[in-house]
């Protein structure tokens, strides 16, 4: 990688750091967030390295005074002593612009550990978008709908190969910009690897690697589904017990993030699960070694994959958008109609979200956007089907036919 690339949420922390004292930058392992959070600050501090954490260990309120602000405290949970540090010298000044807070994982579940409610605001972060790889300087989707701009593809708009091979090139910087296919590939496995068999047990000691790896085999499998527990576990070989466990453990590693499904007291018959998605496409890679041609060859790999691209990239935007935004999925009962994301933006108006594996969709493919729509009547601000081939246009009131690449446009 031989440049920054500016970050979606890099405004969002230069705006946030003038206004608050303390921020929390948390997101996967990987995911730049050092990088990002050291151009915001002065002093940085490693606390995995014994060198550097020897001080905080022994004095963490000393050891603060002494540097130059805004502080960056990297891996803070390797010291967790230095929170209550934190803690106390914005109680005793809340200046604004003192503190960034980086870590992985184990971060802020130990509750025993955590005394920054209401002194240190979390911020998300998540792997490149890929308007960061290429250096794009364009708004977020989300807010150019929400503004009723016109929306265009890309310049150089993907075919439905390029939109596979993005989605499992991934975004860690790491993997994204690493110098040839066959390294890309070696660290994604390595990445999966070491997340089930030494940072799993970081959090929980005592699971089982090889099962805790055969049911996030079975969970990338599902992604961007609706698939009975059931038929997770049996796949993997576990009961629902360790499999709750499992997703749960899965969930604090932050490889993968629930979709809540929208329900509403006006539509009856709503699907109330969740819809799985790992939190980036790459990790398929890693876990599944699949490749662009096996993903063409496969129908239904083909349309999690791009959903699971899909929903990465608002996922992100999400994060920095005004107002602030919500991600769903809708489902009824049977299956009669569904809808794959639906984003609300501000008092419950909904953005509906359509993805499709097709470089031509027609009207038939917005249907059930359209029933939402006139359910929803003023609350609907927009459909959006979202397509490989490279044309926008509409396909009914307020539903518009749309190249994923708007994305990045």
């Amino acid at each position: 990688m031989d440049a920054y690339r500016e970050r979606l949420v890099d405004p969002l922390l230069k705006e946030l750091l003038g206004e608050l004292p303390a921020l929390m930058l948390v997101g996967p392992r990987a995911a730049g967030k050092t990088t990002t959070a050291a151009r915001h600050t002065n002093s940085t501090i490693r606390l995995d390295q014994p060198r550097q954490a020897a001080a905080f260990r022994a004095d963490p309120d000393s050891a603060l005074s002494e540097l130059k602000e805004p502080v960056l405290l990297d891996e803070w949970q390797e010291v967790p002593e230095v929170l209550g540090a934190v803690k106390r010298s914005v109680d005793l000044d809340s200046r604004p612009g003192r503190f960034v807070l980086t870590g992985s994982i184990r971060a802020d579940m130990d509750t025993a550990t955590w005394p920054g409610t209401g002194r240190v605001v979390r911020v998300s972060m998540f792997p490149l978008t890929v308007s960061e790889r290429l250096g794009c300087s364009s708004r977020p989707l989300v807010d150019r709908i929400v503004a009723g701009e016109t929306l265009l593809p890309a310049r150089d708009s993907p075919d439905l190969r390029g939109y596979v091979e993005l989605a499992l090139e991934g975004g860690f910087p790491d993997a994204v910009f690493a110098a040839s296919q066959r390294a890309r590939n070696r660290w994604l496995g390595s990445y999966v690897d070491q997340m089930i068999t030494r940072d799993a047990l970081t959090i929980e000691q005592g699971r089982d690697p090889a099962r805790l790896g055969r049911f996030f085999e079975a969970y990338s499998l599902n992604s961007a589904g609706l698939a009975e527990d059931k038929t997770i576990y049996d796949a993997a070989g576990i009961n629902r017990r360790t499999a709750v466990a499992y997703e749960g453990l899965l969930r604090n590693l932050l490889m993968v993030q629930d979709v809540p499904a929208w329900t509403s007291n006006r539509l009856k018959r709503l699907v109330r699960s969740s819809k799985r998605y790992l939190v980036d496409p790459g990790l398929l890679v890693g876990v599944l070694g699949v490749d662009v041609a096996g993903v063409l060859g496969d129908g239904d790999l083909l349309g999690r994959v791009l959903d699971t691209f899909v929903a990465a990239e608002f996922r992100s935007q999400a994060t920095v958008v005004e107002p602030f935004c919500r991600m769903f999925h809708l489902r009824q009962q049977q299956g009669r109609r569904e809808i794959d994301l639906l984003l609300e933006v501000g008092a419950g108006r909904l953005i509906g979200i359509e993805i499709k594996a097709s470089s031509a969709p027609t009207s038939k493919d917005g249907a059930h956007l359209a029933w939402l729509r006139d359910e929803l009547g003023d609350r609907f601000v927009a459909g959006l089907v979202l397509h490989t081939g490279p044309s926008v246009y509409g396909l009914g009131e307020r539903i518009t036919a749309v190249p994923i690449s708007a994305l990045w446009s």
